[in-house]
């Protein structure tokens, strides 16, 4: 797992890289919680979301947003570091340039990220929201959301209490043509404390079904 240092907006942006085996696998983007409050690539969540998507066969790569540990710049309010996600995808697009797509990944401040990113560019198929922070951040720029997803969060959860992720599930439930998963694992906190590894599972049971999909798809046609 080779640690990498590419260009950002602010400057040097450091993470971690895992390159795929094959030259068409897919891309996915990790992206970890607030900085302000000890978030980094190195998180527990976002650490093993990094390894879920790498025993798939995904080039997978997750960073640190401006200001944390190495990576040059200060905290921007997420406007900064949207800027940040979207070079970091850049980037993994260059040394992997013949994916055959990509997949964003994000817990808490890096799914609000994460969900702004997918507004930005088409060729994400797929994402991971975890405890999305919907009664911190506005999420009304999904309109529509243009990809299928998961959504999933602790029903525990102190800091962003389930009613406001269940509205924001109910209403891209509403829009066509997109499919959201919407999963509550139950006894979760916030930081789901006891229970990584039953989220982990979780997600990685999702993705393989979205996996299967794609083959099933590509293969009808």
């Amino acid at each position: 797992m080779p640690e990498v240092v590419f260009t950002g907006p602010a400057g040097r942006l450091e993470g971690r890289y895992q390159p795929a085996k094959t030259r068409n696998a897919p891309i996915a983007i990790v992206l970890h919680p607030h900085p302000q409050f000890g978030g980094t690539m190195n998180n527990q969540i976002a650490y093993q979301l990094f390894y879920m998507f790498a025993r798939r066969g995904f080039a997978v790569l997750r960073f640190n947003f401006r200001g944390v540990g190495r990576s040059q710049g200060a905290f921007d309010h997420g406007t900064g570091e949207l800027s940040d996600a979207a070079a970091a995808l850049d980037w993994a697009q260059t040394v992997h340039p013949e994916a055959a797509g990509c997949w964003v990944a994000g817990f808490s401040f890096g799914a609000w990220i994460g969900m702004q990113l997918l507004m930005r560019r088409p060729e994400i198929a797929g994402f991971i929201s975890i405890a999305p922070p919907a009664n911190l951040h506005d999420f009304t720029f999904l309109a529509p959301c243009p990809s299928s997803g998961l959504i999933i969060h602790g029903d525990q959860d102190k800091v962003v209490p389930p009613k406001d992720v269940q509205t924001l599930v109910d209403k891209l439930k509403t829009q066509k043509g997109i499919k959201i998963e919407h999963t509550i694992v139950k006894g979760a906190n916030h930081f789901f404390e006891d229970r990584v590894d039953h989220l982990i599972e979780l997600c990685g049971n999702y993705l393989d079904m979205r996996i299967a999909l794609d083959a099933e798809a590509a293969a009808a046609d």
